[in-house]
């Protein structure tokens, strides 16, 4: 989702806690516009009508237009911008064998997904190791890694508090004597979010609709299952990590909903790196990345083929899915056949 989709999406209210700025440019939308200011943009932007928009000069479109790019002038202006990640590349460097490695470049784009693919043992975590550590040609392989097409800063590798990679293992424990919003609030505490009570309330909203088992803010997250408290940490970096590069290892069993908890964080904007041996994931990516031999082999965009052959995949695995419920739920699987 991009931002105009995300403003669409918000109330004038929520708007102003996340960028308070935006009082001045609100005070100049002429009266009786944003009349409610607890609902979606979206809403009130359909409820304008084509007269009263020729009555008081108002274009909606252009409203939203002057909206995204206001924001993202004052965060220029406030230095925020520096931090964002729009896109990162990898340049070439060798397999184990010191074979140059046959591509070019590889570029990652913000809210894209690749999947990387390879046996077990073949150099998937090694080019994870690169991106993490922002090689400059000076780890095994030789790659060296570009941000927004630039040598990066050395703040990337050095400074403690800017991480550009978050990882999503498929197990996760928690050992704190903590409930789901008291270890939100420790983390948006760190991260001094200004808003984070809204914030919260949308990490948990959202791990409820990735888990098969809802959760309450006040449940204490050593009691999560497997399943809820990797719904609970997709949200968490989702909504609340810096780090603009997310690598999932082997969602497939994390016993979530993929495709949502895939839609989250492309969502926010994050540059999503996926390890899997699922033909589903690999398929759902924009773009997968072969490795063999500890190199990158291959790299293969996404066919329309592919797609058709995704959306088949899908019922199936649809069908699998809710045999799955009926199982778990003590029912007879012969009629469901």
């Amino acid at each position: 989702m991009k931002r105009k989709e995300q403003l669409l999406l918000a109330s004038p209210a929520r708007l102003l806690k996340e960028y308070p700025f935006l009082k001045s440019f609100f005070m100049q939308v002429p009266e009786g516009i944003l009349y409610d200011h607890q609902q979606p943009l979206q809403h009130l932007l359909m409820e304008v009508g084509e007269e009263k928009s020729e009555n008081q000069g108002f274009d909606t479109g252009h409203f939203l237009d002057q909206l995204d790019e206001f924001i993202h002038q004052m965060e220029v202006f406030s230095g925020m911008a520096e931090k964002t990640v729009r896109s990162l590349t990898i340049l070439p460097g060798n397999d184990k064998s010191g074979q140059p490695e046959n591509f070019e470049s590889l570029q990652f784009e913000a809210s894209t997904i690749t999947s990387i693919v390879g046996p077990t043992g073949s150099g998937k975590s090694r080019l994870l190791a690169d991106i993490e550590w922002v090689a400059q040609a000076d780890t095994p392989t030789k790659r060296s890694v570009l941000i927004n097409n630039e040598k990066p800063n050395p703040d990337w590798r050095f400074a403690s508090g800017k991480k550009l990679v978050a990882q999503l293992s498929q197990n996760m424990n928690f050992v704190m004597d903590l409930s789901v919003s008291e270890f939100l609030e420790l983390h948006a505490g760190s991260r001094m979010i200004a808003n984070a009570d809204i914030v919260i309330q949308r990490i948990i909203e959202a791990a409820n609709e990735l888990a098969g088992e809802k959760f309450s803010a006040q449940t204490p997250i050593t009691s999560l299952s497997g399943g809820q408290s990797r719904a609970l940490m997709i949200a968490d970096t989702a909504m609340l990590s810096s780090s603009p590069v997310v690598l999932i290892d082997e969602i497939e069993n994390a016993g979530i909903d993929r495709k949502k908890a895939l839609a989250l964080l492309t969502g926010e904007e994050k540059i999503v790196l996926m390890a899997t041996h699922d033909p589903i994931l690999a398929l759902m990516a924009d773009q997968r990345i072969i490795i063999k031999n500890g190199g990158i082999f291959k790299v293969v965009k996404t066919s329309d083929e592919e797609r058709e052959l995704l959306a088949e995949l899908e019922k199936g695995d649809k069908k699998l899915q809710e045999l799955r419920t009926k199982l778990r739920a003590g029912e007879q699987l012969g009629d469901s056949i």
